[in-house]
């Protein structure tokens, strides 16, 4: 599957629309990035990534990352110390667990789609919303 085909625009909308409404529940941030190209080892990369989005730098040290390499049917989940502290193992390899189905399924927006709810879920139980948060980072999909 080519990464320019892999999300419609139809699509990036239903993404950002579940990014917004898992993170008006908790302070937490969410973002999706879509990488071009090939991948060997997709937890190392999703890490890069992770601090050049300055994910790292969150107030509450919350935010995720959902990184998916679709020329080469990989992807990880990132989270910033404070969720791993939070979660631990057994939260990131039942959303990984979830995604991993859907995308052998084909389904691979649906994967996204529900990774940002668990996501979203687990980031509301732990991290409530601040009465005043803000939105610290976009939620667009970054490709690269």
């Amino acid at each position: 599957m080519k990464p320019k085909e892999f999300i419609s625009q139809l699509d990036e909308i239903k993404i950002m629309d579940a990014i917004a409404e898992a993170e008006r529940k908790s302070s937490g941030e969410i973002r999706v990035f879509v990488a071009h190209g090939d991948v060997d080892e997709p937890l190392p990369a999703a890490a890069r990534q992770f601090t050049q989005l300055g994910m790292d730098k969150t107030r509450h040290r919350n935010g995720v990352l959902i990184f998916v390499a679709p020329a080469v049917r990989r992807f990880a989940v990132v989270g910033d110390s404070s969720v791993h502290q939070k979660c631990g193992d057994v939260f990131w390899r039942r959303v990984s667990g979830a995604m991993s189905a859907r995308m052998k399924q084909g389904k691979f927006i649906e994967a996204i789609l529900e990774a940002v709810r668990a996501i979203g879920d687990l980031l509301a139980q732990h991290f409530p919303r601040d009465p005043d948060d803000r939105n610290e980072l976009p939620n667009q999909i970054v490709r690269g």
